[in-house]
């Protein structure tokens, strides 16, 4: 009686090893996957007061920053939460030369972001501008440590708004009210216009209250 086969080995040549799999070393020049920050986005509606969680990441975007600077200066009581290019250019100012500034201010508001997110601290950015990078940055910082996303989005009169922003303030809006924020991360999101945005009188970084 002959013995069944038995299987044969098939040897493959390392220049053929081109696919990658997660128990086995990526190969050398191939770029890291980004983590997937996406999730589910509960848009809020509007209220004169705004509870999140202490240790959250607020972001407050806005067409205009006259409007985003007065809102903020208003509903944000405890200073120290409130970290922003600006503030940090402000601290470099006469210390550090023009053509460096824009460089050592962003370092510096992306340590100061991480070092406050690490201890589990309230973190309030006034976005600089309307651009998914700067979003996607600190909402990057936030996902690692599981802290808590929100976005509130101040919805200014077109008039206020730049002509080349927008087109990105309209995409903004209407994947906001589509829940669709929830791609880059956010958990909430609030669209605040007109009158709407006067209305709020206050921000609160505070657990729920217990019931009686």
């Amino acid at each position: 009686m002959t013995n069944p086969s038995q299987p044969r080995s098939v040897k493959i040549g390392s220049d053929e090893r081109t696919g990658w799999s997660s128990d086995r070393p990526r190969p050398e020049g191939v770029a890291a996957r980004p983590v997937d920050v996406s999730g589910r986005c509960r848009v809020l509606k509007p209220s004169d007061r705004l509870r999140y969680s202490p240790g959250s990441l607020l972001m407050i975007v806005s067409g205009s920053p006259a409007e985003r600077d007065a809102f903020t200066e208003r509903l944000i009581e405890d200073r120290s939460v409130l970290l922003s290019v600006d503030k940090v250019r402000g601290l470099l100012a006469g210390r550090v030369d023009e053509e460096e500034m824009e460089e050592r201010a962003t370092e510096l508001l992306d340590a100061a972001v991480g070092k406050r997110l690490d201890a589990g601290e309230t973190v309030v950015i006034p976005a600089a501008g309307l651009s998914f990078e700067e979003r996607d940055r600190y909402i990057r910082m936030a996902h690692k440590l599981r802290r808590p996303r929100h976005l509130i989005l101040l919805d200014v009169p077109r008039d206020q708004v730049s002509e080349e922003d927008r087109n990105t303030v309209n995409d903004l809006r209407t994947a906001l009210d589509a829940g669709a924020l929830g791609e880059e991360g956010f958990q909430t999101a609030l669209r605040l216009g007109g009158g709407s945005m006067g209305e709020v009188k206050r921000i609160v970084f505070a657990p729920p209250p217990k019931d009686d």
